[in-house]
């Protein structure tokens, strides 16, 4: 008899229920890891809103803790019961696009690499099956606990990721538009980085305050003016702004808070139509940069961003607020999406 597991199944828009579904099975150069925990990311409410088309019936998620299941024909040097985390990207290492170095666009097609939750079952369930394991299980070291490393997976990974394309150099001042989780994680990165000043924009206190704990220096709370003229008054104008929150109001704010020659980092999601005021954009002749980010996956980024925490260069335990247990995923997201109870990130153990 196939054996169940209980599984975050998404069912059209509105609607991400608890559901069963068969554990899967590793075929050759799988993987199959039983998730000892996961959590909620923006882009999952996104789908549950019907933003982001998948397909229903799928399981969402896509940021997996958890040990060695099974593994398929042809992977080597992990062993059943070994504690790993996977990317929520993952490349497969060998296209043309992951050997000229960007695995997250794997396959040659936009956004290629990201498969859990959006073109294969995801990780918001009791297993997990892994694409080209080899390229992508991360073990984890002994002194992390699953919850140390919870962030490692997506967030971490691309608020990183929203620093390092950003090109920060040691000295410059950085503004990051939005403390949300991925927000918070581009302050850490950027103060990694070396920025001397980083500035930060939201209207939550608790986001605020969290983002000190990260790095900022100063920080800039909407709701008492124009963000944009209080950033100017601040600093005269940024090397980097990045966007952690994915609406044309922020991108905007970005792009009017850039010295001539700055760096637009780029990390929201946007739908519909993103527009280019052409006054800040200096009629195209400002010698901006606007870069864009995808999670970078992978084992070796995954190796990296657990080296950091490891070394304790900074800890973003803290950014869990609220634990569920699978079976009350429907409550998790409807806490998650409404943005209550002062939630960042939600712990999720089967």
């Amino acid at each position: 008899m196939m054996a169940m597991m209980n599984a975050a199944v998404f069912t059209g828009p509105g609607r991400i229920v608890l559901g069963r579904k068969p554990v899967p099975v590793a075929g050759p150069g799988e993987a199959v890891i039983k998730v000892t925990m996961t959590t909620i990311c923006g882009t999952d409410v996104h789908i549950l809103k019907g933003e982001y088309p998948v397909a229903e019936g799928l399981t969402i998620g896509h940021e997996p803790v958890g040990v060695v299941a099974e593994l398929g024909a042809g992977v080597t040097g992990y062993k059943i019961g070994q504690r790993v985390l996977a990317g929520a990207i993952t490349p497969c290492g060998q296209c043309h696009t992951c050997l000229d170095g960007h695995g997250a666009q794997c396959g040659g097609h936009a956004i290629g690499g990201w498969r859990f939750g959006n073109t294969i079952d995801g990780c918001q369930a009791e297993y997990v099956k892994v694409p080209h394991a080899m390229a992508n299980l991360a073990p984890i070291p002994d002194g992390l606990s699953d919850e140390q490393v919870l962030m490692c997976p997506d967030i971490m990974s691309t608020g990183f990721g929203g620093a390092e394309n950003g090109a920060i150099r040691i000295g410059d001042t950085v503004v990051v538009f939005a403390q949300g989780p991925i927000g918070l994680c581009a302050t850490a990165g950027a103060k990694l980085r070396g920025a001397s000043r980083i500035v930060v924009v939201d209207g939550v206190p608790e986001r605020l305050a969290m983002a000190r704990r990260l790095g900022a220096d100063e920080t800039v709370d909407f709701h008492a003016g124009d963000p944009v003229e209080q950033v100017m008054r601040l600093t005269g104008g940024a090397d980097v702004a990045i966007e952690a929150l994915g609406t044309q109001q922020t991108f905007e704010s970005c792009l009017r808070v850039l010295k001539p020659g700055g760096t637009l980092s780029s990390l929201g999601v946007y739908s519909g139509k993103l527009g280019l005021p052409v006054d800040a954009f200096a009629a195209g002749l400002g010698d901006h940069r606007i870069v864009t980010t995808l999670c970078p996956g992978g084992k070796e980024r995954m190796r990296r961003l657990m080296n950091v925490l490891a070394s304790r260069r900074v800890d973003l335990g803290p950014l869990v607020t609220h634990r569920f247990r699978l079976e009350e995923i429907e409550l998790a997201y409807d806490l998650f999406a409404n943005q209550r109870d002062g939630v960042l990130k939600v712990a999720i153990t089967p």
